[in-house]
């Protein structure tokens, strides 16, 4: 056992942490600083709602709530949804296709480590002159405007951040077209996978608009060009396009691994197979299609004229067909099931009329017409949480609380989990489902204060109490969390009793080889039907043999950690600061002399010997 031993002590994890390379433990990263960064997103979204709670309120300034309401949805969309949903992509698609890891593990930890120090640069701009101030979506006629370096701080983090994610989903699409174990078809992919399989590719393509858009928005600041700038010859409604072309294939990017985790739930807890399986990957793949011809949906009022409006308002309102085939699928599939009410069940049901309200809202906001009465009110601050919020985050809630036993080997309370549940959703209609009324009313959005007998009082106070129930629910989820990880009481490979994919068949938390002989998959729900046939394993594809696994590496965490260091010198260049081209020469040395090493290391990872394998087995697969 000694090629493969684990070292312990607070040290020895910290350096395992650094330079792993093992999806499982990339998986855990991305959860913890997700979950950081939810905390810090939360956060400002409560000082939002206190700011707004009552008219005339003088809690914060004009100035820092422009700051907090930028960087409360820039740091919920790039840094807590979008890892949270790698988080879960990390630990459980390997698992489910059959395969020891990923396509490339080395990448997989450059990606986690681009993506934590884009956030820790974005973030650092609170300590550093300001945070950025124009918004999420950041439109070029403010970002040009801004002084300071908030929305410099923006432009990098972002760079950095996404191409980490780029990285990410890069490796997924390779992982899942290449690594399938023997009889896993395209057809006999669980749907968790098929969502990450098309969120993959909707990132390949996404992604470089908001690169490329990244970009002219750092010349236009840091180095004079006027991409954007109209006195001199600019466009600003170009970044829309490029923003949106990026950011509305986002939204699905986000809300596709949220139906895969409910499609996982679902079965699960209903005790029977998802119904409609055939028409759920045909829907998938239609919305991540139809996901790229509808961003101008968001851009009605800018004077595309009525011909481009009438094509987005259709292809939006298309979109909503797959999206209804599959809520129908998720009803049928509930409908005549042994219903186990189990904390993760309780957000998927409850996910189902919340995730339909806010696709009905969205249809309204499809007609161009209406649109320009609801744009820029709070009726879309309330759709476009109903959606995010009430689909995404509800999906991550329960995710977490489902395979949080596969991950650590432990299960959440569920009393606790039933608590955070209840505050959560009843805060969350609390919040949001009065603030459709207060845009209808006229409030609009990003507005800092209200002025009493405007008739918001009571919409904005009701709005306010449910983000406190959301925060108590939140810290009720932490203490959970500490909790069950302090009590420590070990779980099987099947907690859940009727799990049908391969995860379920192998240790909780599975050994770092995941399978010690490749899984032959007979069909659709692979472990379902090995258990519906009495066997205790699943059946293997491989007589049992050593097995290759690659080295850690603290390689993706230098090159991260130049690029950051980089980020510094770049911005403050145009300062005329005396220390920053050294310092952006030294960031760029040490992110080319990590490439440079990387390429010249003969590193071809080492080998777990067969008796290794059949000793570990005898101890319960713990390694």
């Amino acid at each position: 056992m000694s090629s493969y031993a684990q070292k312990t002590g607070f040290g020895a994890t910290l350096w395992d942490y650094l330079t792993t390379v093992d999806h499982k433990k990339i998986a855990i990263l991305y959860l913890m600083s997700g979950g950081f960064f939810f905390l810090l997103g939360g956060l400002e979204a409560l000082i939002i709602r206190i700011q707004l709670a009552v008219p005339n309120s003088d809690f914060i300034s004009a100035g820092l709530y422009n700051e907090v309401l930028t960087m409360h949805g820039t740091t919920m969309i790039f840094l807590a949804a979008m890892p949270l949903i790698f988080a879960f992509l990390n630990a459980v698609v390997p698992l489910q296709i059959g395969a020891r890891d990923v396509a490339f593990p080395f990448l997989n930890s450059l990606g986690f480590w681009l993506f934590f120090f884009g956030g820790v640069f974005l973030n650092l701009s609170w300590f550093l002159g300001g945070a950025p101030d124009a918004g999420w979506t950041s439109y070029a006629s403010l970002s040009l405007a801004s002084e300071g370096h908030g929305i410099d701080f923006y432009v990098l983090g972002l760079q950095i951040s996404g191409a980490g994610t780029l990285i990410g989903g890069i490796n997924f699409l390779v992982t899942i077209i290449t690594m399938r174990a023997p009889g896993m078809t395209y057809m006999r992919m669980p749907l968790f996978t098929w969502t990450a399989f098309v969120t993959s590719a909707l990132i390949l393509f996404a992604f470089p608009a908001l690169t490329v858009g990244l970009f002219l928005m750092m010349f236009d600041r840091m180095f004079g060009s006027n991409f954007f700038d109209v006195a001199a010859g600019g466009n600003t409604i170009i970044w829309e396009h490029f923003f949106w072309i990026f950011g509305h294939p986002e939204v699905y990017i986000l809300i596709l691994p949220a139906f895969g985790i409910f499609s996982e739930i679902i079965p699960t807890f209903a005790r029977k197979r998802l119904f409609g399986y055939s028409s759920m990957v045909f829907a998938t793949v239609l919305i991540g299609f139809l996901g790229f011809m509808v961003w101008a949906h968001h851009m009605f009022t800018v004077g595309l004229g009525p011909i481009a409006n009438a094509i987005f308002a259709v292809a939006t309102m298309a979109i909503a067909v797959p999206t209804g085939i599959k809520i129908f699928n998720w009803l049928f599939t509930i409908w005549g099931g042994s219903i186990v009410f189990t904390t993760p069940m309780l957000y998927a049901v409850s996910f189902i009329p919340t995730f339909t309200l806010g696709g009905v809202t969205g249809i309204m906001l499809a007609s161009a017409a209406a649109d320009y009465q609801f744009h820029d009110t709070y009726f879309v601050v309330a759709h476009f949480h109903y959606v995010i919020v009430g689909g995404v985050v509800l999906a991550l809630l329960a995710g977490t609380h489902f395979y949080w036993p596969k991950m650590f080997g432990t299960m959440l309370n569920e009393f606790l989990g039933k608590i955070t549940f209840w505050l959560f959703f009843i805060g969350f209609h609390l919040t949001f489902f009065i603030q459709h009324f207060l845009g209808l009313m006229g409030m609009p959005r990003r507005i800092w204060k209200f002025l009493p007998g405007q008739g918001f009082e009571t919409g904005n106070l009701v709005s306010s109490i449910g983000a406190a129930f959301m925060g108590v629910a939140t810290i009720i989820l932490l203490v959970n969390i500490i909790m069950t990880q302090v009590k420590g009481v070990r779980v099987g490979n099947d907690p859940w009793e009727d799990g049908r994919t391969l995860e379920w068949a192998i240790p909780s938390p599975p050994p770092f080889y995941n399978f010690k002989q490749t899984p032959l998959v007979r069909g659709l729900d692979s472990w379902w039907l090995e258990k519906m046939e009495g066997k205790k394993e699943y059946t293997p594809a491989e007589p049992i043999g050593d097995i290759h696994m690659p080295n850690n590496s603290i390689l993706p965490f230098v090159m991260s950690l130049g690029l950051f260091v980089a980020a510094f010198g770049a911005m403050y260049r145009v300062d005329d600061k005396e220390w920053a081209i050294p310092v952006l020469v030294i960031g760029m040395l040490i992110t080319l002399g990590a490439m440079f090493l990387r390429s010249v290391i003969d590193d071809h990872g080492y080998h777990i010997h067969k008796e290794d394998l059949l000793e570990d087995s005898d101890k319960g697969g713990k390694a």
